[in-house]
């Protein structure tokens, strides 16, 4: 979610039954089915609502920034040269390293098309170099890597 849509998030919007958050609050203005985690859906299960905001004030009111906060907290896990949308571009690149579709990936975020999905997600260092490690058990043939694979397994277990 972008930051406009997380701070009006109206506890009707948030459906722990389906574990589901309706983000109506987007840059589109189209509703948008946001599917919850485990870890999420327990930390909204604990939350006693008291106003129709999600994430609000004492007094009920939407936050209308969380900048001070979010800066404290950077601030104080030592995290420099970020901002709140940045979050977008993680969950983007996070997705995407775990193997999600970028159709899918796409759809989590809003975008309309693959082309700004593309401009979100990025690859870390360490993953490229993981991809490209993945050649040195490739002889040409379809199925060389597996053979290569099951071959160091059989080297590792007759060491063993």
């Amino acid at each position: 979610m972008r930051r406009g849509g997380f701070l009006k998030l109206e506890s009707e919007d948030v459906d722990l039954n389906q574990e589901i958050i309706f983000s109506r609050n987007t840059k589109n203005s189209e509703v948008r089915e946001i599917p919850l985690n485990n870890l999420l859906t327990n930390v909204l299960r604990s939350i006693k609502f008291t106003s129709p905001y999600v994430f609000c004030s004492k007094d009920g009111k939407p936050y209308g920034s969380v900048r001070k906060s979010f800066q404290t907290a950077l601030k104080k896990d030592g995290i420099e040269d970020f901002c709140f949308h940045d979050l977008r571009h993680t969950f983007a690149s996070h997705l995407v390293m775990s193997r999600v579709d970028l159709i899918t990936v796409k759809e989590l975020l809003g975008h309309k098309t693959i082309k700004m999905t593309l401009r979100y997600a990025h690859l870390s260092p360490s993953h490229k170099r993981r991809a490209i490690e993945c050649l040195e058990y490739f002889d040409g043939h379809p199925d060389g890597h597996q053979r290569a694979l099951e071959e160091k397994a059989q080297t590792v277990n007759s060491l063993i």
